[in-house]
């Protein structure tokens, strides 16, 4: 596509939306993308210890089903470690057989020719911070759908400091933004009073996932935007976008 795509801007002023650097992201998180004048990559936190994370996984059509596909990353750690610390475990192969794995599952996609390469290019990075890596692949992926990487920021180049619902205020604030664009869910863990009493104004982003063709044989919402590139297009998908 040519140039990014012209969206619209929010009546609360430069609207700022954060999310952690995540892998191969699904629709909603380009979506909060198209919609802000600045993106934040949450890599300053903490890492997960434990359980999963969309920052290592996110979930395909794998044999016409939804799947998860999962970049390894090092756990032999003490202590807690940053999003931005975190390392890929490239000690087993797991590249070629993650690439193996969605040719194999997409190979008869509308957009597989189109799409193979960019996903290839993108999983093949030589790379080893995973907050680096998922930075990498979301540029690309955004580029691919017109929208303007330009937006991106890095909370770790911000020096911020606060914790929790004030960090994304401080953020905010930061950035000169008079709207903070939260995801779907968000109240069930930040203190939404915070925003009024800063002078932020709170908007949440109430994405509507779209239902298009698929590889399967029933809709699957939330997968990987591969899903989308590889069913649509990157024109078809920044359409999807559009209308989400």
């Amino acid at each position: 596509m040519s140039g990014p795509v012209e969206w619209p801007v929010a009546a609360g002023g430069r609207v700022v939306a954060i999310h952690q650097p995540n892998f191969l992201p699904w629709l909603g998180y380009f979506d909060k993308l198209a919609r802000a004048d600045t993106f934040v990559l949450l890599d300053s936190v903490q890492f997960p210890k434990r359980n999963g994370t969309w920052m290592n996984r996110v979930k395909l059509l794998v044999g016409g089903e939804p799947g998860w596909i999962t970049v390894p990353i090092v756990r032999a750690y003490h202590g807690l470690r940053r999003v931005d610390e975190m390392a890929i475990d490239d000690s087993r192969s797991w590249r070629r057989k993650l690439l193996a794995t969605i040719e194999q599952s997409y190979r008869r996609a509308p957009h597989f020719d189109e799409t193979m390469p960019l996903v290839s290019e993108i999983v093949l990075l030589e790379e080893t911070g995973l907050a680096a890596y998922n930075e990498a692949g979301v540029r690309r992926l955004a580029a691919a759908v017109g929208l303007d990487t330009g937006k991106l920021v890095r909370a770790s180049s911000l020096g911020v400091t606060a914790t929790a619902t004030d960090l994304l205020i401080e953020i905010t604030q930061e950035l000169g933004g008079g709207t903070y664009l939260a995801g779907g869910g968000a109240d069930s863990y930040q203190e939404d009073e915070k925003f009024a009493h800063a002078g932020v104004m709170l908007e949440y982003q109430a994405f509507v996932h779209p239902t298009y063709p698929q590889l399967s044989s029933t809709p699957q919402h939330g997968l990987s935007i591969v899903d989308a590139l590889m069913s649509c297009g990157a024109a078809g998908t920044a359409r999807l976008l559009r209308a989400g």
